[in-house]
This record gives structure tokens, C-alpha cells and sequence, in this order.
């Protein structure tokens, strides 16, 4: 069972990145604080639940691509995010590319700064 403290960084964190990512894209458009705090929730849901089975399933091209591909599972994730909110609207696959490199980078700025690591990976005991 996940820890409640990792699933309420992680959203804090996706909160925090989505908006950022909404900013820095005209191609990103969040209607409202409500809409971004529920597709942040949705985005950490995927994350915990979704995005280890794709990288599994997609284990092959993850190693013929060197990795590069885990940008597309990442961005897949984003984009089917923003077609089960109503609100949330990325215009184009390019645009949840970039998406995506804003929240990954938006992770692993904080990742750096979290003192405890039981915030940074989830463990299943």
C-alpha cells in the first residue's frame, strides 16, 4: 500500500509542474484552479498506476530507442489526462512533448530537495 504523504507530494508537485508547463506553452490551457488541481490528480493516479505498465509493455522500444521513448509514454499519459478533463486542453501530441519535459523537469528540481526519500519513489510493502 502507497503512502499518503508520497500521493500528496506528488500531487502538490504535478500541481505546481502542470501549471508551469501551462505557462510556458500557449498550446497548454488550464480553464481554472479546479480543472488544474483535478488534473493533477488524475496525472498522479496515471503516474502511479498506468505509466509501469506501459514502460513494461514498451520495454522493447525503450531499449532500441536508448530511453527517448519514455518521453512519448510520458506525454501519452499527459495527453489522455487532458481528454478525461474537462477543462484541461493540450493542442497536439508536440505540445505534450513538451509537456511533459516541463513536468519532468519540474519533478526532478524538487526530487533533488526532498529530504526524505520515501517522498521520492513509492515502495510497495
Amino acid at each position: 500500500m502507497f503512502k499518503v504523504r508520497f500521493l500528496l507530494y506528488r500531487l502538490v508537485i504535478n500541481i505546481i509542474s502542470i501549471a508551469t508547463a501551462s505557462i510556458m506553452f500557449k498550446h497548454i490551457d488550464v480553464a481554472s484552479f479546479s480543472v488544474l488541481f483535478l488534473s493533477a490528480l488524475i496525472l498522479t493516479l496515471l503516474n502511479i498506476f498506468l505509466k509501469p505498465l506501459l514502460i513494461l509493455l514498451t520495454l522493447p522500444l525503450q531499449l532500441l530507442s536508448f530511453g527517448i521513448f519514455y518521453l512519448v509514454i510520458i506525454a501519452t499519459i499527459l495527453k489522455l489526462t487532458s481528454l478525461l478533463v474537462e477543462g484541461f486542453y493540450i493542442d497536439g501530441f508536440w505540445a505534450a512533448v513538451g509537456g511533459s519535459i516541463i513536468i519532468g523537469f519540474v519533478n526532478f528540481i524538487f526530487d533533488i530537495f526532498a529530504k526524505n526519500a520515501d517522498l521520492r519513489y513509492i515502495s510497495w510493502k
